[in-house]
């Protein structure tokens, strides 16, 4: 049986206080499930230009308290943290305390850090993949013991934490864990320890660009689905699947819409039009989309840009909860 649709909008852009606390609103009151914010630092210069990211203007760990008093019922979250950018006991306490506050609306968004850039400009470490995988899973055994009972005792290669039990404990029960990413170790990681698995592009270039775009077409997302049920097993079931719709049109035109896109990722328009983080086409297409592709991959949590939130509204006000 398919899950219902769940979505969320995440905004990079804060023009003033006010801005924020209305994007969170706005999304609580047109159907939205969360409101999400990602983990990016740096702002404009050469270092972000290099990358082809675009700057967030404000940090996740701030920006989601402030969403969490501006609201009442939406859940807030991070889509993903970064683990390399904290150190790992504090991480879990802001986590907790951020639950603590929402009482009970946090979505913890979990990943290994790719924006190679941002590491070299920030002067964090840029380790190979395989270690910050390593150290992800070691941040995930953390949280759950700091959100557990008893003491808290991780004695990892790159975590270690013991001696303490983890306060404040969680508002209801302990928020869902997001995991993002593209490759089949991460995806693998996710299927196994996530509640909810996050498709991403496979980013290991370490900016933004065409390969990695290239690497979430329909079949290759296909593939990415077999990744996390291995790791899943008899638990892929229990899984909640999210996507970011990246490329959200809503037009009476999609032909020359997909014509006009599928040149700058070097598809095709037919491949770009069933590339699974492309939304392109009427209301009413877009629906039959998103109801197509979960019954092809299991997708029923859909995230979508803040800029996108007056096009997407009926889409969201048809088929969440559905």
């Amino acid at each position: 049986m398919s899950r219902p649709f769940r979505f969320g909008l995440q905004s990079y852009t804060a023009t003033s206080p006010a801005h924020w606390r209305e994007q969170a609103r706005r999304a609580e009151a047109v159907g939205f499930s969360t409101f999400s914010v990602a983990d990016h630092v740096i702002g404009p210069g050469p270092a972000l230009a290099a990358t082809n990211h675009p700057v967030q203007d404000v940090a996740a760990m701030p920006a989601m308290a402030v969403a969490i008093e501006a609201t009442t019922t939406i859940n807030i979250g991070a889509r993903v943290f970064c683990v390399d950018y904290r150190q790992p006991v504090m991480f879990a306490k802001e986590l907790a305390t951020l639950d603590f506050f929402s009482e009970g609306r946090l979505e913890i968004g979990i990943g290994a850090g790719w924006l190679q850039g941002e590491y070299e400009a920030m002067g964090v470490a840029w380790d190979p993949a395989g270690v910050r995988l390593d150290r992800m899973e070691e941040t995930i055994e953390l949280i759950r013991a700091h959100f557990g009972d008893g003491m808290v005792d991780v004695r990892g290669k790159h975590v270690h934490a013991g001696g303490f039990e983890g306060v404040p404990k969680p508002a209801n029960v302990r928020p869902p864990i997001m995991i993002g990413g593209g490759a089949q170790r991460v995806l693998g990681i996710a299927g196994r320890e996530a509640d909810i698995v996050s498709l991403n592009f496979d980013n290991s270039s370490g900016k933004i660009g065409p390969a990695g775009v290239g690497s979430s077409t329909a079949e290759l997302t296909a593939q990415k689905i077999e990744w996390i049920r291995a790791g899943a097993g008899d638990r892929f079931d229990d899984l909640e699947i999210e996507i970011g719709a990246y490329f959200t049109v809503v037009t009476d035109d999609r032909d020359a819409t997909l014509a006009k896109m599928a040149p700058m990722f070097a598809m095709e328009p037919a491949q770009f039009g069933v590339h699974p983080h492309a939304l392109i086409g009427s209301v009413d297409s877009i629906c039959e989309q998103l109801v197509e592709r979960r019954e092809t991959y299991g997708i029923s949590y859909v995230t979508f840009g803040g800029s996108a939130v007056d096009s997407v509204t009926p889409i969201v006000e048809r088929l969440a909860g559905t």
